[in-house]
Order: structure tokens, then C-alpha cells, then sequence
């Protein structure tokens, strides 16, 4: 999959396939799209083509918005290189570009630029200043400019419909079980592993702590959850804590650490890939050092046997 940040040397190619779209999470409904588009390109033998943006849209419209992303940009990439899209473009989100009305964009990038034969949309898709683009207009544009539109329907699990903001109230919630199966894949951070009180390795259950890659992505809910880990293009299964240690200390910055199971290094400085698998319980402040080693056993105990299903 070829990227391309900036479009000064951009040529467009025969019969280019297009999407747009911020597409958080690349979730099962936005997968639909990207087969949809692949399909089409595949069969007039032209190149299917993702047009995304950056920073995230709403980060420049909408003042204070608090951000939280699903997925960053890296991730983003290597789900669309694995799903064999063949160029993604990301355009740079200015207040300036927010000011162009849907005909403009549609005219002077999708035609002009990169010569759009067809643009396969999801169902709610709106586009241009204030949103007002949409389904109709873009049928319209396509009888001026000589492309074909087509329209997802919208992916469902149990007769809901999948979308970014399902998916991030679910983390919220802490129901990382429904995430996953909205995302159609385990949700997953990464980040560095950084020194932290190193009151784990004291009662027994050494962890990693993980300063995030990526400040703005979503925190699933405090507590305890069953995680992959991966580090070093090694895989291990783990026990993650998301919370503020209260049986030990008041702390107003969120902790995000890792007990590995079955793994005794030092990988201080590297990066660690986490896959939310199931979550085990609240956060909850123990009396004594006793009951939280305790709890630390048989959460490790339940996490073990879950794991134990899983691989066999």
C-alpha cells in the first residue's frame, strides 16, 4: 500500500475507487466499505483508494473537543495494508479546508485530483462544510462528473448498528467483550515501558508500565482486564490494571500496567502492544497488603483458566 502525506507529486491513477472518511476504529462497517470499494476495483481493474485526514476533524471544528481516538494513524495503516487497499491519502484538516462546501471537494480532489471513476460511501456519509454534503448530492455530482456512487448498508450485530461511538461507550463501560466484536478485532494500545513504583515486583507480580504511544486514544473503563501482550515480535498473555493504585497511594494520574505472565526480562525502554481480551473485575482498594496479593492470585488463577480455553 502505497501513502502519500502530501500530494505535490501524486499522480492519479486509471479508474481510481475512492472512500473518505475519518474512519475511527475501522470497525466491522467500515470494513464492509473497504471490501465494497476493493471488490470494484478489482473487477475495472483500477486501484482502490482510502482518503482520510489528520489531525481527526471534529479536534478542529468543534472547540474543546475532547478527543478520543479509537485508532491511530499506524493503526490505521496496517489494517488497511493487510486488507490490500492499494493507496490511502491522508489530507491535512485545516480550518481552511473545513470552509470548503461539498461541491468544492468533490470537484477539485475527488475529480480533479484523483480522478474518481467511482465512490463507494456508507450510508450516513456526509461530507463539505457543516456536514451538508450527502448521498443525493454526491449521485448529482456523479451525473456531472462522471463517476459512480455506491452506497454500504450499514453492518449489524444482534440488530444494532455497528459505530465508532458504540464502540467507544462500550470501553467506557467496560464492556471491552462487545468493542471487540463491534470492531471485528481485539481494541489494543501500545506504548513504551517506563519505571514505575515497582510495587509489584515487591509482592510478587512484577509489571510493566505503559506510557501510551498515542495521548489521545481511548482508556477502556478502570479495572482489571486479560490482555496479549506483544513485545519484541514475542506473545504472552497478561493480567492489565487501569486505575489509580488506591490501595497504596491517592494518585491523580491514570496507571496502566502489565503483569506478564510466565515472563521475567527487562524490557524497560520497549514498546508493548496490548490486545484487550476480557475484563475481570472493578478497581477496588484493599485494607492490607495480603488481601490485594490475594485477589492478585486469583484473578491470575480465573485469568489462566480463561487463557487455557482460548489456546486449546
Amino acid at each position: 500500500m502505497t501513502v502519500y502525506t502530501e500530494l505535490d507529486e501524486y499522480i492519479k491513477p486509471n479508474n481510481a475507487v475512492v472512500t473518505v472518511g475519518t474512519f475511527d476504529g475501522l470497525h466491522r462497517g467500515h470494513i464492509k466499505i473497504m471490501e465494497t470499494m476493493k471488490r470494484i476495483a478489482d473487477e475495472i481493474n483500477g486501484k482502490s483508494i482510502v482518503v482520510t485526514f489528520n489531525p481527526h476533524p471534529r479536534s478542529v471544528i468543534s472547540k474543546g473537543f475532547d478527543l478520543k481516538i479509537l485508532t491511530s494513524f499506524n493503526e490505521k495503516k496496517r489494517v488497511l495494508e493487510n486488507r490490500g487497499i492499494d493507496q490511502l491519502i491522508v489530507l491535512n484538516f485545516t480550518k481552511e479546508f473545513s470552509q470548503l462546501t461539498s461541491y468544492e471537494f468533490i470537484k477539485k480532489y475527488l475529480v480533479e485530483k484523483f480522478g474518481t471513476v467511482h465512490m463507494v460511501v456508507g450510508h450516513d456519509h456526509k461530507f463539505g462544510k457543516d456536514r451538508l454534503g450527502d448521498e443525493e448530492e454526491l449521485r448529482e455530482l456523479g451525473k456531472l462528473y462522471n463517476f459512480d456512487v455506491t452506497a454500504v448498508l450499514p453492518e449489524e450485530f444482534d440488530g444494532e448498528i455497528i459505530s465508532s461511538t458504540k464502540i467507544r461507550n462500550s470501553l467506557y463501560e467496560g464492556d471491552i467483550e462487545k468493542a471487540n466484536l463491534f470492531l471485528g478485532r481485539n481494541y489494543s494500545f501500545s506504548g513504551l515501558v517506563v519505571k514505575g513504583a515497582q510495587r509489584g515486583r515487591v509482592l510478587g507480580f512484577p509489571t510493566a508500565n505503559l506510557k501510551l504511544d498515542n495521548q489521545y486514544k481511548a482508556i477502556p473503563q478502570k479495572g482489571v482486564y486479560i490482555v496479549a501482550c506483544s513485545c519484541e515480535k514475542e506473545g504472552h498473555y497478561g493480567i492489565m490494571n487501569i486505575g489509580y493504585r488506591p490501595t497504596f497511594e491517592s494518585r491523580s494520574e491514570l496507571v496502566i500496567e502489565v503483569h506478564i505472565l510466565n515472563f521475567d526480562r527487562d524490557i524497560y525502554g520497549k514498546e508493548l502492544k496490548v490486545d484487550f481480551i476480557k475484563r475481570l473485575r472493578d478497581e477496588k482498594r484493599f485494607e492490607s497488603k495480603e488481601e490485594l496479593i490475594y485477589q492478585i492470585e486469583e484473578d491470575k488463577k480465573k485469568a489462566l483458566e480463561l487463557i487455557n480455553v482460548l489456546v486449546n
